[in-house]
């Protein structure tokens, strides 16, 4: 039985209760923000600088082979690193995960093993704070938001693995994929393979963010179906600064001009930009905490409650 309609009151004179907007900022200024994010891909597809393209600063270093004599990897490592970066008195606690190794071995079977069981343990942790008797007030959040998924700029499909990765990580994360180093792609190359990729993805049932709710209006609805439309995103990174027009901007400059990071027709980093920290930033936070770790929380209770109902022998 539906509830009835509440008639909504016009208060005669000024309360002042619409200042709660305004107190729970500055709560939330105070305690800050969390955003943890993971990358995948092979070694060499620009993973840590694409991170300190978008923060703007210099948050990660390459775990890539520097020397001849260094040993290749033989298993997927999980590098987290912790930053907390400040813009305009708001305070955001950056936590990074690399995954140097994943996809570098000549057998990569079961590679992305340690990448989803680190997303897990996070569920883990952060429900066994949540059951324990005297909880904290605020429990540290480590659980992952997103995950950037780095694809190879074949121009191709889809490797084996990047679908069965990609399927996987959709399970327990918010999965964003990009075209790492799209500018070794022509323009046409490039619709060509993101339409490829949306057809696989298609195929495969890999169900990537953002996700559509009943809380969404109309502009939100149109805004995620605009970056449906335009994932993978193909994208460039860059940490220098070059001139153009008498202007400093990032970019990569070589024999036949200057690709500018920031130039909407030179790639499309600005729109992942925009997404990630402008326009889904909490979403993503959200989207964690309500989809994927209740989804693990009902299922770790669930079995639980099944092995304390299950009799002795």
């Amino acid at each position: 039985m539906a509830s009835p309609a509440i008639e909504e009151i016009r208060a005669s004179s000024y309360v002042g209760f619409d200042s709660i907007t305004a107190q729970i900022e500055h709560k939330l200024l105070k305690r800050g923000f969390q955003f943890n994010v993971i990358v995948v891909g092979q070694t060499g597809l620009g993973k840590s600088t694409m991170i300190n393209t978008i923060f703007a600063s210099h948050l990660m270093d390459s775990k890539g082979r520097m020397a001849a004599d260094e040993p290749v990897r033989q298993t997927t490592e999980i590098h987290p690193v912790s930053h907390v970066i400040v813009e305009n008195g708001v305070k955001l606690r950056l936590n990074i995960v690399d995954t140097p190794g994943y996809g570098d071995q000549i057998n990569n079977e079961g590679c992305w093993d340690p990448i989803i069981k680190y997303i897990k343990d996070q569920h883990s942790a952060y429900l066994r704070k949540e059951l324990t008797a005297m909880r904290d007030r605020h429990i540290q959040d480590t659980r992952i938001h997103c995950a950037l998924y780095f694809i190879n700029p074949t121009g191709h499909s889809l490797r084996a693995i990047d679908i069965i990765v990609m399927k996987k990580l959709s399970e327990v994360v918010n999965v964003v994929p990009v075209i790492a180093k799209s500018d070794s792609l022509t323009l046409e190359e490039r619709e060509a393979f993101k339409h490829k990729i949306r057809a696989e993805m298609t195929y495969h049932n890999i169900r990537l963010y953002p996700f559509d709710t009943e809380e969404n209006d109309e502009e939100e609805v149109q805004l995620n179906q605009s970056i449906r439309d335009m994932i993978p995103f193909a994208v460039v990174g860059s940490e220098q600064s070059v001139i153009i027009d008498g202007k400093s901007v990032r970019g990569r400059k070589n024999r036949w001009g200057v690709v500018a990071v920031e130039n909407e027709r030179h790639c499309e980093f600005m729109y992942l930009r925009n997404f990630l920290t402008r326009t889904h930033l909490q979403d993503l936070i959200e989207t964690t905490a309500q989809i994927h770790y209740e989804a693990f929380r009902s299922k770790q209770l669930l079995a639980l409650k099944e092995q304390t109902n299950r009799p002795s022998a």
